[in-house]
This record gives C-alpha cells, sequence and structure tokens, in this order.
C-alpha cells in the first residue's frame, strides 16, 4: 500500500553556540543571532518517513515547518535526502508562539494539506525540550498517537507496529492508521544528502526567495514546478490571528538566567594501570558508574 506522510520538522537555534543575545527581552529566542539546525530528533523522524517509502512504493513524504522565511531551508534539505516537497508556514503573526500557538498552526495547515495516513515528528526540539507540539497536534486532529517510537517496524492492512524506548526498556506496540508518531533520538539517523537531488532542488525557492532573484532565475524556476517551495501564511490556512504568535501563547517567561557549570574542584591522571584503577574505584564509590 502506497502512503501519505507528513513530516513534521523544524529550525532551531543551535544550542551549541548560544551567546548573550539569545534572548529579547520578551524571553522570547533572537533566531535571527543564532546559527540555525534542522533540529535532530526531526531528521530522524524524517529518516523513518523516508525508510517507509522505500518500502512503500508510490508513497510521498511532505516535510511540514513554521518559522520565518529562512526555514524554508529545512524544506530544501528534505528535498535533498528524498522528500516529495513541503510546506513552510511562515507570517509574522505566528511569531513567539509557544507549544499550545504552533500546535494549532500546524494542525490548521494539515487540515489544508488534506488527506494523510501517517505523520511522523521528533519527540522535542532543542530550542525548547518539551516534546508537546507533536502530542498536541494529534489531539487537535483527533488521531491516535504513538510516542518515543525508536522504529517504525511496519505499515500493512491500515496498521502500523512501532518499536518504543521506554526509560527501563522497549515495548512494540500496534496502532491504526491514520496516526502521529513521534520519534527519538535512539532511532537510526537520517540518510545523508543525495548528490542527484541536490542537483535537482539546489535552485528550490519560496515565492518571496524568488522575488529578490535575477529575471534569469525567475525564468529557470518558472519552467519546472519542482523548484518552488510551498509558502503560506495564516491566512492561507484560515488560521485565527488570536490563537497564533504570543497572541496564542499562554506560556509567558518571567526570568532567564545564565548559568555557567564551574567544576570545584579537579583531578589529574596519568595513564597508568594505578591511576586508571584508582580513578575507577572512586567513580565505583560514589556511585558516578555504579
Amino acid at each position: 500500500m502506497s502512503l501519505k506522510i507528513i513530516v513534521l520538522a523544524k529550525q532551531v537555534p543551535d544550542t551549541r553556540n548560544v551567546g548573550k543575545d539569545a534572548m529579547k527581552a520578551d524571553g522570547t529566542v533572537n533566531r535571527a543571532a543564532l546559527p540555525a539546525i534542522f533540529n535532530p530528533e526531526d531528521l530522524n523522524a524524517l529518516e523513518q518517513a523516508l525508510r517507509l517509502k522505500d518500502e512503500h512504493p508510490g508513497s510521498t513524504v511532505t516535510l511540514l515547518t513554521m518559522g520565518p522565511p529562512r526555514a524554508a531551508d529545512i524544506i530544501r534539505e528534505g528535498l535533498f535526502r528524498g522528500s516529495d516537497g513541503g510546506y513552510l508556514l511562515t507570517d509574522r503573526v505566528f511569531a513567539g508562539a509557544d507549544t499550545l500557538a504552533t500546535s494549532y498552526a500546524l494542525h490548521e495547515a494539515i487540515k489544508k494539506i488534506g488527506d494523510f495516513d501517517l505523520i511522523v515528528s521528533g519527540r522535542q526540539a532543542i530550542d525548547g525540550d518539551t516534546a508537546q507540539v507533536g502530542p498536541q497536534v494529534a489531539e487537535k486532529l483527533g488521531i491516535s498517537q504513538i510516542t518515543y517510537a525508536e522504529e517504525i517496524q511496519s505499515v500493512e492492512k491500515g496498521k502500523i507496529t512501532v518499536k518504543r524506548r521506554l526509560e527501563r526498556g522497549v515495548e512494540v506496540v500496534e496502532a491504526k492508521l491514520p496516526i502521529l508518531v513521534t520519534v527519538n533520538s535512539s532511532a537510526p539517523s537520517c540518510r545523508p544528502r543525495n548528490a542527484k537531488l541536490i542537483q535537482r532542488y539546489k535552485y528550490a525557492k519560496t515565492p518571496s526567495e524568488k522575488q529578490a532573484e535575477s529575471n534569469d532565475y525567475v525564468n529557470v524556476c518558472n519552467s519546472n514546478t519542482c523548484f518552488i517551495v510551498n509558502e503560506w501564511s495564516a491566512a492561507d490556512v484560515n488560521a485565527d490571528p488570536q490563537q497564533c504568535g504570543l497572541s496564542g501563547s499562554p506560556t509567558k517567561v518571567k526570568k532567564i538566567e545564565n548559568v555557567v557549570f564551574q567544576a570545584k574542584e579537579s583531578k589529574t591522571f596519568d595513564s597508568s594501570d594505578q591511576q586508571i584503577e584508582e580513578l575507577m574505584v572512586e567513580l565505583i564509590t560514589n556511585h558516578t558508574i555504579g
């Protein structure tokens, strides 16, 4: 059976490079001041979707992301790795959204996309670590959900079988389609970019990006529909502005502190067997590894 799969993905700040300008005065993330990357667990989710596409001929994988115009990079990354298309939700109305407002906007976009069999997303984004958006989208759509997935083992006869990685072990569950699945970082890493797909989609742009390009580039884009990255505003998905962005976000940041971890003491060990044995004894005694 062929499948219609939607992958929820997010462009996030690279938390390895957080500086003093990382937050705005209103408590929201200053994304313009930080390097942006594909959220790691969303890449794990994308790989699960692409594996299903490989196993089920005729299946399609569509990315859906919300963010500023530069978040179109997420769609292009998906195209380079094997997805079939994508939608960028971008509008100033969406700015400052918490998990509730984000899930509302994604829900409205999914309704506009229409029919689907499976929605896959990362368990959580590294800029929030709440793990709430996926489950909230499922609730708003009125469909079942499976969280903490490590592997989608099979999809057959309208049912999906998923292995979940839990704190104290694993379990295998089965559920009916349509369904939303969130994927852990313990799932297989996403495949690399494909050279042929990079050549095919290297000129993929949103309509807004095309406006900033030369006439020659626009003519090239217009000659092939695969170069178009879909771009939707709040109005395009019939979203209520009062439920989007800061207006629709009950979460308010009261205070932000930069915490720098510093060692109170340190010890230096050489590579002798005696020093290594002493270190192991100490780590076991204080229950660091035992």
